[in-house]
């Protein structure tokens, strides 16, 4: 099955949105040459307003193309989940209806099939002749009830329960209406009902924006373990990593594509982008001393053809443009006051909600300086105890001390209600910053996605995630020595992120905070506190190392307790957990170590691969240089050297592949 888009072009106005565009997505097939065609495990990638959503929406026939080719294999199924705005009251005669039903109408499609089996099914209890109207019948009967069969339904409920169960539903969860669910959760319903459709091609638009780190950890496995093609978009590197093996970038309206994981892409981005921004400082000069040139000759007539020429040739110049936000910006925050050595010490936190208990007995001490990312799952205490530390909670057991000369500044996604005022986004974070960075404002909007005239909009007319950059960016803009971060990278994209690390990277403050970004984690923390749920009370642990450091310590926890055949363990994961008992943390935990164990292998192999090219590139231009001939000796050398890589380059790259689409 596939589906394809040969020269779609769209435009909103007098901008292409995309242009004369071709991509083939594949659900794994082989072809009538008996090749097998690989399922399409790729990443759409590009900046915010590119035209990312637009693409998906064309390519799950929700979207017309204003020219353009746009073709499915008959049969196909294409699901597609959107960024936001899924919302599940579903709405019965009398109530809501529960999860439970709601992820049974994943399978609605198949009705119609049932239906049709049953009719097929009286026909042939009728027929009495073996003619070729009833084999007919018959074959088609068969091939409906292979459909079924495929497609989980007689085995729906089971299904239902594991997905919903790895997106972080709890079984009392099940018999709730949907109506009762909050906006992420809701998304996560609409992840799940696309998970249990089992169609042929995916279309993922930020489907971890609502996950944490154990439903995160759950989609990726059971990505590398789908059969079908998917495309999706994702702002975090660590999971396009583990599940692409090429990638689409749309710029300047123009789709291409590169093979390879995220990483690899980036690399080639890079250099890409080196050129483009030489090649467009060449032009500016070119037309800086063609219109100087002008301007001198202009009102000489025996220069008039001379000057008419050069016009012209300005006007047919294909303009090279850099956009601002591809432009490299550095962004600093106010130095933080002076402050004691202690940032901050907890003694006897304990939080509950009725009669859950969410934290006891919790004790910490921060130095400050210090980067603490608190991790554990959904419902585990993290942002309850961050409120905590920030006083917007007031109503928990034990004492928060601040040391000495502590400002704290505090960031959730929730912070952002204030925002209503009618001032455009550009007079508010001009009132927030302090002199000294007014003449910077533009660059920092541009680094939050605001750029061009996005930032005279009136705060009250912005979406929530707009609103939640510019409260991250306020608070930034205030000299504080202690800032608590909720899920500082939501709504940020790749580039956003890497400009927001470097600044917290400099900040030499305090940090405590949560996320579910793997790269960020890893690159800002220095501690770890895991808030889990031992015995059935609230318990937490504290690393002393960053994230990465916390994810190598549960790995070897997690293998003292495999058996002593791990090889033989990692192959059969899913029976050897279902049948030793181990819960669904554990069997995450395990998941996770064997897709970061791959993502090492495959960055060796992707190294030594940009290695070998450089040393092919070498020895060609060696090859080229007209001395070299000179002696027969070293010219034989050099094509027997370039021989061995360009065959080494071929066995490796074949590695490469294997392991990203099997492992």
């Amino acid at each position: 099955m596939k589906v394809q888009c040969n020269n779609i072009s769209i435009a909103f106005g007098d901008r292409d949105v995309l242009y004369k565009t071709n991509i083939l997505l594949s659900s794994g097939e082989t072809n009538s040459a008996g090749t097998r065609i690989p399922a399409t495990r790729a990443a759409l990638t590009g900046l915010n307003g590119s035209g990312k959503s637009t693409l998906m929406q064309i390519i799950a026939g929700l979207k017309n193309s204003d020219s353009g080719e746009y073709s499915a294999s008959p049969g196909c199924r294409v699901s597609y989940l959107p960024q936001s705005g899924q919302y599940f009251s579903g709405r019965t005669v009398q109530r809501s209806r529960t999860l439970r039903e709601e992820a049974e109408t994943a399978w609605q499609s198949i009705y119609a099939l049932l239906a049709c089996m049953e009719d097929l099914g009286k026909i042939l209890e009728q027929s009495t002749t073996d003619n070729k109207s009833t084999k007919a019948f018959l074959d088609e009967y068969q091939r409906l009830s292979q459909v079924v069969e495929d497609s989980g339904y007689y085995r729906r409920e089971e299904a239902a329960e594991q997905v919903l169960n790895g997106l972080g539903f709890s079984r009392s969860d099940l018999d709730k209406e949907c109506s009762t669910f909050s906006g992420g959760w809701q998304m996560r319903i609409a992840l799940a009902k696309l998970l249990l459709e089992n169609p042929d091609i995916m279309l993922l638009d930020e489907p971890t924006n609502y996950l944490d780190i154990e439903a995160s950890t759950w989609l990726l496995a059971w990505l590398r373990r789908f059969s079908g093609g998917y495309l999706l978009v994702s702002h975090d590197r660590f999971f396009l990593d583990a599940t692409v093996n090429e990638v689409y970038e749309i710029f300047q309206g123009r789709l291409k594509r590169y093979t390879g994981n995220y990483s690899a892409y980036e690399k080639i981005r890079e250099a890409e982008l080196e050129i483009l921004v030489k090649r467009h400082a060449e032009q500016q000069e070119e037309i800086i001393r063609t219109e100087k040139l002008i301007e001198r000759f202009r009102y000489k007539a025996s220069k008039a053809a001379m000057v008419q020429e050069r016009i012209k040739k300005l006007e047919k110049m294909e303009r090279i443009v850099i956009p601002e936000s591809l432009k490299k910006i550095t962004i600093s925050f106010p130095p933080p006051p002076h402050a004691g050595k202690t940032a901050l010490t907890l003694e006897g936190i304990g939080k509950h909600y009725g009669d859950k208990q969410v934290l006891f007995g919790l004790d910490l001490n921060i130095d400050a300086g210090e980067r603490l990312v608190v991790v554990g799952k959904n419902g585990a205490g993290k942002s309850t105890l961050l409120r905590i530390i920030a006083a917007v909670d007031s109503n928990y057991q034990g004492t928060v001390s601040y040391g000495s000369g502590i400002d704290a500044g505090f960031f959730s996604q929730e912070r952002t209600e204030e925002l209503n005022s009618s001032d455009s986004i550009l007079a508010h974070i001009e009132e927030s910053a302090p002199t000294a960075l007014i003449p910077k404002v533009r660059d920092m909007l541009g680094a939050f996605l605001f750029r061009g005239d996005d930032v005279y909009k009136s705060l009250h007319v912005l979406s929530g995630g707009e609103k939640s950059r510019i409260a991250l960016l306020g608070l930034l803009l205030r000299p504080h020595n202690l800032l608590i971060l909720d899920e500082p990278t939501n709504h940020l994209d790749i580039h956003s992120k890497d400009v927001l690390l470097e600044a917290l990277s400099k900040f030499s403050g305090t940090i405590i905070f949560v996320s579910h970004d793997r790269k960020f984690m890893e690159a800002l923390s220095t501690k770890t506190l895991e808030l889990s749920v031992q015995d059935g009370k609230p318990a937490a642990r504290l690393f002393y190392g960053g994230y990465g450091y916390y994810l190598e310590r549960i790995e070897q926890e997690e293998k003292q307790s495999l058996p002593q055949n791990t090889a033989e363990y990692s192959k059969q994961t899913s029976m050897q957990s279902a049948k030793s008992g181990l819960n669904q943390r554990e069997q995450n935990k395990q998941q996770e170590a064997l897709i970061r164990r791959h993502l090492r292998e495959e960055k060796v192999i992707l190294d030594l691969l940009e290695k070998l090219e450089n040393e092919k590139a070498f020895l060609e231009a060696e090859l080229a240089k007209p001395e070299v001939y000179s002696s027969g000796e070293k010219t034989k050398a050099i094509k027997l050297k370039l021989e061995s890589i360009a065959a080494e380059i071929q066995e490796k790259t074949i590695q490469w592949e294997v392991l990203s689409m099997h492992s």
